[in-house]
């Protein structure tokens, strides 16, 4: 019998974990609580690819996002995920703030980050025209690049469905006990056996870690709030530029995105609400005000919306990989706060090594090569559009008018190996909904998509899976119910 293993997370860690394990001979299930992965933390942050140099040397931070940052570009390309090696700036607005770049970038050299070196005001005036100037010196760090997060998770998934990881989704573990040599996790669908558990439950992962190790492991959710700004001709700014960092993180920093859109944040707000993601004004104000440092010119009159994240900062500030303190068979990534994105693949790597060395796993004998994905429709050129229409006439109906989403391509996202299942998992496959309406003429239509595609009413299809239903009933049934 082939050896059970059982992931816990479906977010980047997770689905890049479960990528590396379906190269061996094992049987491998990903189980999470959200209707769709990349429902946590991977779908809520900058998407920045960090070069490394604000991790304390010597930490498994600094070790896994290193490592992580040289994987990422051909990471990127095997799975066909977004990539741009964009740089970025840290900036410093006074002596003092100089000095911590000086230590900043001694730390990088000592890290293995490639690259860095300070620029004064003219040098950094020159590349970024738009920056506050009166910035005194930067930090430079070419390696630092841009990626979609949560495209790259969807990537993650479909690569590891087809090469035999079994997803099973709306599935929240509770408690997980010892079975015999194995693992018994119940689940809100059952009890579900596993010979290797695998913790990636992000802001959940400590108390999963706790229910069976003697060390006592502490997350608390750090929230973050962010300003998404709507995509222009040409992008104000071409580097990330980060603001010299506090203790509590990286600071509020301005970078364009892998879509050309722009994004403000994040705020760092320590909660004891694991779930909650709602915006504030305050939080938003303090974000704006921080911006403004960097981008006096800034208008928030093209903000398309605002949104929140949580970390999983764990209280000993460095992240947890590896085989689980007392309990032989089980292996976790815990606390995997920023650059925990980053670090993904170099985690993933390393925790399948550790566990194909440890159960005696073997290669498969084939392992299919990620699904490719058709170039979109937004990018193509006019001869590009009018071949994609000749070969499917779905091309030809556009669904999003702000991103140029067509009909063929929210189809596609439903059919991928791991599917969209509700409005908001389209989103996230096609960007259909992510422009200026923020949905409000596509929506419908993706609505009456996912119904013919899943074969469901209109009435059970939800915006982000649960209870979130688009629409409550009919005309007809209003109708009668006046009647």
């Amino acid at each position: 019998m082939p050896v059970e293993i059982l992931i816990i997370g479906g977010g980047v860690v997770g689905c890049a974990v479960a990528r590396e394990l379906s190269r061996l001979d094992a049987s491998v299930t990903l189980i999470d609580r959200a209707d769709d992965v990349a429902e946590g933390a991977s779908k809520a942050n900058s998407g920045i690819v960090h070069a490394g140099f604000d991790a304390k040397p010597d930490s498994q931070k600094a070790r896994f996002n290193v490592a992580g940052s040289r994987m990422f570009a051909g990471y990127c390309r095997e799975v066909h995920a977004p990539f741009v090696r964009a740089g970025a700036l840290v900036l410093a607005f006074d002596a003092e703030q100089r000095a911590h770049l000086d230590k900043l970038l001694a730390q990088g050299n000592n890290n293995g980050v490639e690259g860095l070196r300070m620029l004064e005001q003219a040098e950094v005036l020159a590349m970024e025209p738009a920056v506050n100037p009166a910035v005194l010196c930067a930090l430079y760090a070419p390696t630092s690049g841009l990626t979609s997060p949560y495209e790259l998770t969807c990537a993650l998934a479909d690569h590891a469905a087809v090469n035999g990881v079994r997803f099973q989704l709306n599935t929240e573990a509770t408690r997980i006990t010892r079975d015999g040599s194995g693992f018994a996790v119940e689940t809100s669908r059952g009890v579900i056996r596993a010979d290797v558990l695998v913790n990636c439950a992000g802001v959940f992962s400590a108390d999963l870690h706790n229910q069976i190790s003697p060390r006592r492991l502490s997350i608390v959710p750090r929230k973050g709030e962010y300003y998404l700004l709507d995509h222009e001709e040409t992008p104000v700014f071409s580097r990330t530029l980060f603001q010299t960092p506090t203790k509590m993180g990286k600071g509020v920093l301005v970078s364009p995105t892998a879509h050309k859109t722009m994004v403000l944040g994040p705020t760092a707000q320590d909660t004891a609400d694991a779930l909650d993601v709602a915006t504030t004004a305050d939080a938003l104000a303090q974000v704006r005000e921080k911006a403004l440092l960097t981008w006096p010119q800034m208008s928030l009159r093209t903000v398309i919306t605002t949104f929140a994240g949580m970390r999983a900062h764990e209280v000993g500030d460095d992240f947890i990989v590896g085989e689980t303190e007392g309990a032989p068979g089980a292996y976790e990534a815990v606390g995997i706060e920023s650059p925990g994105l980053t670090a993904a693949p170099a985690i993933a790597q390393a925790l399948a090594a550790q566990i194909a060395a440890a159960h005696s796993l073997t290669p498969k004998a084939a392992w299919v090569p990620a699904p490719q994905r058709p170039k979109p429709f937004a990018d193509m050129t006019d001869e590009e559009r009018q071949a994609a229409c000749e070969r499917d006439p779905a091309y030809g109906s556009l669904v999003c008018r702000c991103e140029q989403v067509t009909e063929a391509e929210v189809r596609a996202a439903i059919r991928r190996p791991v599917g969209a299942r509700n409005i908001d998992a389209i989103k996230r496959r096609t960007r259909a909904g992510m422009g200026r309406c923020q949905g409000g003429f596509c929506s419908p239509r993706v609505m009456e998509i996912l119904a013919e595609e899943l074969g469901i009413s209109p009435l059970a299809v939800t915006k982000f899976g649960g209870e979130s239903r688009v629409v409550v009933g009919t005309i007809a049934d209003a109708a009668k119910g006046d009647a």
